[in-house]
């Protein structure tokens, strides 16, 4: 080495040899560049006593050149040889200060030492944190972790010291990126507890512990801020977060699809696809195995539409002893394994009855007309299963649909359908109807959790029906708006028509995610000669409004049917919605509509929140105090056989808010009901209420030591005196007495 060169390394290090020198070149390494001010206030140092001591040390790193000032910014900034010098400065801290052997249990599983450049690549490559910045980061992360002393590390806890002074430094975008997701100890122990306590298996403690990671991913990486915020402040309500990005919500199959091409599994685990059912006993299996490949792929429901209709072809000449067994068997296996819903003809749809019926092979076998007599002997027989295996408890899953089309009141034997359904829904409470009788609307496809699916898209009952379904569902909070508007009626509307515009970009989100990851639904997605099975275009996309009955009276004070004022600020609500989401579905081209739908979740989470935020006397709510909830479906109550007028005058008014489906519980009390009149009861609600989708409810309660059931709830068994042994049933849970 010259002695020039020599002569310069001495002087370098000299300017290094001052602890404030040496602190100044840290201030700019790790706040970029300063102004004189900035740096002596950085300093604590007091501009009238420690200028001339400042100045000093400052001209001193100039003259090494580890410092040089920028003209127009009036500020300094290090050179190239003062970052040189930091970084040699940092290298020999952490060979003096470093505890040796300080490991980290690192996510793969294995014990590595401790590296600082893993923070920063973490930062650049997770984060999308630009270079300088995670080397800043990475390198205070590393100077803390180093004055903890700490010999054992974990890659949660460095990563909770890096989140930490990236909140600290204001970084949040960066911090957002980087959060682990997971559990803490404490609540997965309690979770595994609590599945103990209620006798479930392990795996509902694995898919928990899923769902929670997911919720926290698609909240944290997914969505925008405002529409997350929007979700865990309790304005909106995203329904199936866990797999928003994974799965559509509902789908609804065409079996014949299946019947004339097989079922394919190539895409799948499963190694053996199956030809076309030859006859009764393969076409179920067949159906059982779509259900449960598909259950896979959809996170609620699966419907199968005509499925009696599509059914009968295989049935021709079979013996009914031995369908009503098979059948017997399917319906029992659907209702363990799957989220399901069955759909009956009671007679052959006139706009089916000319298309070619599909039958044993995959063959052709004349039109579905000439299957008329099967398909009733088949929905004849369902529904004796059903009341059969319902004798003691009732048959809940699946679910079973009753189609009411116009066609049938001209049938004898269609008719006589009719009303065994209605005996069936009398004594058990099980049956869903869905009456499709207006002028255009036959066509309709109703699933189980009450989606409506229409042919509305394209007109054509096959393409917007079938082999479709419902892409997601967001509910927004009504009252939750009434709270924040303090009586505003305009801010109200305003404040509407924004929640409705979060929920709207939120079902974008899920359709641009589930397009651009399809291969995570390979058996929807299968195809045949080119011709897909399952159609993400034409599927639903649901906002279910919740509360409407507690956001009316909260505003008004006085139910729609007792106050003009009421009824008026209804017609408003449901003016302003429709018209929204029929505007920004025809910009998307999408079918964007509103529903008032159930759900498990979202009518009691949204209560409790308003109540955290409100207060309980401020808040309008069902159920409880230690259980509140909103309104999100119509429930209506028999009294006297009927049902008060003036309710079902406040039902026909939301007409239009049920464009994408609704679900209407008709409670029966424990008032007996003759299939006759309760065909009557039908009619009024249909017709005088406009609500083409409901099922009627009962309460029973079941003695398991006599193996009987009685209406309503009973606290003591009228036989044995029993009442530990007894349980109340009903549509939404199993309860203890």
């Amino acid at each position: 080495m010259s002695v020039p060169q020599r002569l310069r390394g001495v002087k370098v290090l000299k300017a290094v040899s001052s602890p404030l020198r040496l602190q100044i070149l840290n201030l700019l390494f790790d706040r970029g560049p300063l102004t004189y001010t900035e740096l002596m206030g950085s300093l604590k140092m007091n501009p009238g006593r420690d200028a001339g001591r400042f100045a000093y040390h400052l001209k001193f790193l100039l003259k090494a050149d580890l410092v040089e000032a920028d003209v127009e910014t009036r500020k300094y900034l290090l050179t190239e040889l003062g970052k040189m010098v930091i970084e040699v400065a940092d290298r020999v801290e952490k060979r003096a200060s470093k505890p040796k052997g300080m490991l980290v249990r690192a996510s793969r599983l294995a014990l590595e030492e401790f590296d600082v450049n893993r923070i920063a690549n973490s930062l650049i490559h997770e984060a999308k944190m630009p270079a300088d910045l995670a080397q800043k980061v990475s390198k205070e992360a590393e100077s803390r972790l180093l004055k903890s002393k700490t010999k054992y590390l974990t890659a949660p806890l460095v990563r909770e010291m890096v989140n930490a002074i990236l909140v600290e430094k204001g970084l949040e975008e960066y911090r957002h990126k980087l959060t682990r997701l997971g559990l803490p100890v404490y609540e997965v122990s309690m979770l595994i507890e609590s599945r103990n306590k209620e006798l479930q298996d392990s795996s509902s403690v694995r898919e928990a512990a899923g769902e929670a990671v997911l919720n926290e991913y698609t909240l944290l990486n997914v969505f925008p801020r405002d529409i997350a915020d929007a979700h865990l402040s309790g304005a909106i309500h995203i329904d199936g977060l866990d797999s928003w990005i994974l799965k559509p919500s509902e789908v609804v199959h065409d079996l014949r699809f299946f019947f004339q091409n097989g079922l394919s599994t190539e895409k799948l685990s499963v190694l053996r696809s199956h030809s076309p059912p030859q006859n009764m006993e393969s076409a179920l299996f067949t159906v059982l195995n779509v259900i449960l490949h598909s259950a896979r792929e959809v996170s609620g429901t699966q419907t199968l539409p005509y499925f009696n209709l599509f059914l009968a072809p295989f049935t021709k000449e079979a013996d009914q002893t031995r369908t009503k067994e098979t059948l017997r068997s399917f319906i029992l296996s659907l209702g363990q394994l799957s989220n399901a819903s069955i759909s009956l003809e009671l007679t052959v749809p006139k706009f089916i009855d000319n298309k070619s019926a599909i039958g044993p092979f995959g063959k052709s076998c004349g039109k579905y007309e000439d299957f008329q007599q099967e398909t009733q002997q088949l929905a004849s027989t369902i529904l004796d299963i059903l009341s059969e295996e319902s004798s003691t408890a009732p048959l809940f899953s699946p679910k079973v649909i009753v189609a009411v089309r116009p066609e049938i009141f001209s049938d004898e034997r269609a008719k006589a359908l009719f009303l065994k359904a209605h005996r069936l829904a009398s004594e058990k409470g099980l049956v869903y109807f869905a009456y499709l009788r207006r002028e255009g609307q036959s066509q309709a496809v109703y699933s189980g959790s009450g989606c409506r699916f229409g042919t509305d898209l394209n007109g054509d009952w096959e393409t917007d029906t079938l082999r479709t379904g419902c892409l997601g569902v967001v509910a927004v909070n009504l009252p939750r708006i009434v709270y924040e508007c303090a009586n505003d009626k305009a801010k109200f509307l305003d404040l509407l028509r924004e929640r409705l515009e979060l929920a709207t970009r939120a079902l974008d989100i899920k359709y641009v995610a589930l397009k651009k990851d399809e291969a995570l639904m390979p058996f929807l997605e299968q195809s045949c000669e080119g011709d897909r099975y399952y159609s993400l275009d034409t599927s639903s996309r649901l906002i279910s409004l919740v509360g409407v009955k507690e956001a009316v009276e909260a505003f008004s004070g006085k139910d729609t049917y007792q106050d003009e004022k009421a009824s008026q600020f209804l017609d408003e609500i449901i003016a302003c919605s429709f018209d929204f989401l029929h505007r920004a579905g025809r910009k998307r081209g999408r079918r964007l509509l509103p529903a008032l739908l159930s759900s498990s979740e979202a009518p009691e989470r949204l209560a409790k929140l308003d109540i955290d935020r409100f207060g309980l006397g401020k808040v309008k709510h069902m159920g409880t105090r230690e259980k509140p909830f909103y309104t999100s479906v119509s429930g209506l109550l028999v009294k006297n056989g009927q049902i008060p007028v003036e309710l079902l005058a406040a039902e026909q008014k939301l007409d239009r808010l049920r464009a994408g489906g609704s679900l209407c519980t008709v409670e029966l009390g424990s008032d007996e009901h003759t299939p006759d009149s309760l065909a009557s009861l039908s009619q009024q609600i249909f017709e005088q209420g406009g609500i083409e989708f409901f099922t009627y409810d009962r309460k029973f309660t079941f003695c398991a030591k006599c193996k009987r059931s009685w209406f309503g709830v009973l606290h003591k068994c009228p036989v044995c005196g029993a009442v530990g042994t007894l349980r109340v049933w009903d549509r939404s849970a199993v309860k203890e007495a």
